[in-house]
């Protein structure tokens, strides 16, 4: 398993007492699959990506990812780690207005040492691959929503992260530019041999996912595989 989480429990302060907002959560993400996790709001999706994410540390349990117990390093490691083995794509694509879409890749690549040039081929090649070729040299108020989304996914795999995690990545999109986005999320994943979580409230593409997980309540009821 690339991805796996052993009885995490996460509780917020809430006045005198606790909220939990993760009950024992135990899930796997094989490689080269997509999960989609589902639930009403404030069930504990969004907990749930930003543990995995190591963007939070859960009060018990344990992330591993390939092999590393990555809720036993270090913030600076942790940190190190979000760099080059995960990809997160945010509600919002917010890409920095005064780049083009290929530079917004490009930050991503130098930032973790990589050569300009070497960065510049990386991101034309994936800019084809979500099929915003034609549009590398165009800055984000040139795009249309579906397109700033394609350009956050796209910017998200640059290092070529092992773990996707996605959060409504469709929300502020049509039914049928949602649609493609979460096509292009699955086919990425399995492309690019990522394990992916997709939080989404929209049932309707969930066709897409290789395994679906509800969250209620903070406690995950149950992960089914998608029938094909």
């Amino acid at each position: 398993m690339t991805l796996h989480l052993t009885d995490v429990t996460l509780t917020y302060p809430d006045g005198d007492a606790r909220l939990t907002a993760l009950d024992h959560v135990t899930l796997d993400v094989p490689r080269g699959t997509l999960t989609a996790v589902v639930g009403p709001s404030g069930s504990g999706k969004s907990s749930l990506l930003a543990v995995a994410a190591t963007l939070i540390t859960p009060d018990s349990g344990t992330v591993t990812i390939d092999g590393t117990t990555v809720t036993d390093l270090s913030r600076n490691d942790q940190a190190a780690l979000r760099r080059r083995s995960i990809g997160i794509v945010f509600q919002q694509p917010n890409l920095l207005p005064a780049l083009t879409a290929a530079e917004q890749l490009q930050v991503m690549a130098v930032i973790d040492g990589r050569s300009p040039a070497a960065a510049r081929r990386r991101a034309v090649d994936l800019l084809d691959a979500v099929g915003m070729a034609a549009q590398a040299d165009r800055r984000p108020h040139q795009l249309s929503g579906g397109q700033r989304q394609r350009v956050n996914i796209a910017r998200a795999i640059m290092n070529a992260p092992t773990v996707l995690l996605i959060d409504e990545p469709t929300s502020a999109l049509d039914h049928e530019r949602g649609a493609t986005i979460i096509d292009l999320i699955a086919q990425l994943t399995h492309q690019q041999a990522t394990a992916t979580i997709l939080v989404t409230h929209d049932r309707t593409h969930l066709t897409a996912a290789d395994q679906i997980t509800e969250v209620r309540d903070g406690r995950l009821l149950a992960t089914t595989p998608v029938a094909r």
